[in-house]
């Protein structure tokens, strides 16, 4: 039976992506003391960064706003592999996210919201959290988006 979690998913006619390997030298979560610590997911579709580039430049508001909303799927995707059970998470605590952008551009947060709102539409209001969005000259692999997330855990 599915959990309540994995019911919004679904009503929501969204499929996690499945978890990828760290790219680097680092593990893609830590779990310890009651909380799930996953690393910077980026926007990856089907194996592949699908938004590249700089936000405010060749990326566009609403594309930058659909790689966030990668970013977070990815995200669910390692929680999910870490604790079996997207239900375990008891409250999303923060989300780090960093947006490749060009010097003028200054809507970081909108871009964030992307990842922000999808993850409180499948947690409720677990999924309320704290957040920063930082503007970046680069991300690994071009990604246009990159954010790691805090979870208190059961």
């Amino acid at each position: 039976m599915a959990g309540e979690i994995e019911s919004r998913l679904r009503a929501l006619d969204l499929e996690l992506p499945e978890a990828k390997p760290p790219i680097a030298s680092y593990v893609p979560f830590v779990h310890i003391n009651g909380q799930l610590l996953v690393s910077g997911q980026l926007p990856m579709r089907d194996g592949a960064i699908a938004v590249t580039g700089h936000v405010g430049g060749e990326v566009s508001l609403a594309a930058g706003q659909d790689a966030a909303r990668l970013c977070a799927l990815n995200i669910l995707a390692q929680a999910k592999l870490a604790l079996g059970d997207l239900d375990r998470i008891v409250q999303l605590l923060r989300i780090n996210g960093f947006v490749s952008a060009v010097p003028e551009f200054g809507d970081h947060p909108k871009v964030i919201n992307g990842a922000s709102n999808l993850l409180v539409d499948i947690l409720g209001d677990k999924g309320r959290h704290t957040r920063i969005a930082i503007g970046c000259s680069s991300l690994p692999l071009n990604a246009a988006v990159e954010i790691d997330a805090v979870f208190a855990i059961e």
